[in-house]
């Protein structure tokens, strides 16, 4: 049954509370497109503090995604055939990120990688890298569910008759698996990037707030409206930089769904 013909099948009373919350979502966004002084905008954007902080997170949220994808696919791959009762643990213990509150990943991070942590000694908190960690860790789990999920829903005919007639394991990943989970590869490094760039709670934790160091665009803008770094304008402007990315990823990710309406 198509979608139009079930769409008179919700109740009329529900459009109040649905048109409510569609409100509550939009209208903030509208409201921030509203302050954005664009006669000052290329000015806001290209100032020094603001490019700093741009280029800063463009790096690091590249840096960041391609490790996701060093670790992450290979992750990804093993749950995905792995028995039903060790993926479940697994894709626990991926998922746990995504809901601890990102300040609590920063600390983590610092118990590990900071100067009294496990891994002190290497020195990374409050560095650019620690910004590459931080990113990475609260990336990584878009990018591991998304593919598992894809590499999981395409199954294993395919691979099971190709290692039927002598196909090496490495030959099936790479002409078969990898193919075949291509969509939800792409829309997961694509989300993994969006959450790298935007990511703020622990970055400020492990990394700080040194600006053309660790200071990536949400930190610009949560000092901006501190009264300190990057004027209000350039804040505002970044911030529509970032919704602009977020829009992007949403139809880009759309446009990579397996099935999606074209």
């Amino acid at each position: 049954m198509s979608a139009a013909d079930t769409s008179g099948y919700a109740p009329r009373a529900l459009a109040v509370p649905a048109s409510i919350g569609l409100a509550f979502l939009v209208l903030p966004l509208a409201a921030l497109i509203a302050r954005v002084e664009w006669s000052t905008f290329v000015a806001d954007v290209t100032s020094d503090a603001a490019l700093s902080a741009l280029a800063l997170s463009l790096g690091t949220g590249l840096t960041a995604t391609v490790l996701c994808i060093l670790i992450g696919v290979p992750l990804a791959l093993f749950i995905a055939r792995s028995s039903p009762r060790l993926a479940a643990v697994l894709r626990a213990a991926v998922t746990v990120p995504l809901v601890l509150p990102p300040m609590v990943g920063g600390v983590a991070l610092l118990y590990l990688f900071g100067r009294a942590g496990w891994l002190g000694g290497f020195g990374l908190s409050f560095s650019t890298p620690a910004v590459v960690l931080a990113q990475t860790f609260v990336a990584l789990p878009f990018l591991v569910l998304a593919v598992e999920g894809a590499v999981r829903t395409s199954g294993v005919d395919y691979e099971r008759t190709a290692a039927a007639l002598g196909a090496g394991r490495w030959t099936i990943l790479r002409r078969i698996t990898l193919p075949l989970a291509a969509p939800g590869i792409v829309a997961g490094i694509v989300l993994c990037f969006a959450r790298a760039i935007g990511e703020f709670g622990a970055t400020a934790l492990f990394a700080g707030n040194r600006p053309g160091v660790t200071q990536t665009m949400p930190l610009a803008i949560y000092t901006a409206f501190n009264g300190a770094g990057v004027s209000r304008g350039a804040a505002v402007a970044l911030s529509l930089l970032l919704l602009a990315a977020a829009i992007a990823v949403l139809l880009l990710v759309r446009g990579w769904r397996p099935g999606a309406a074209r």
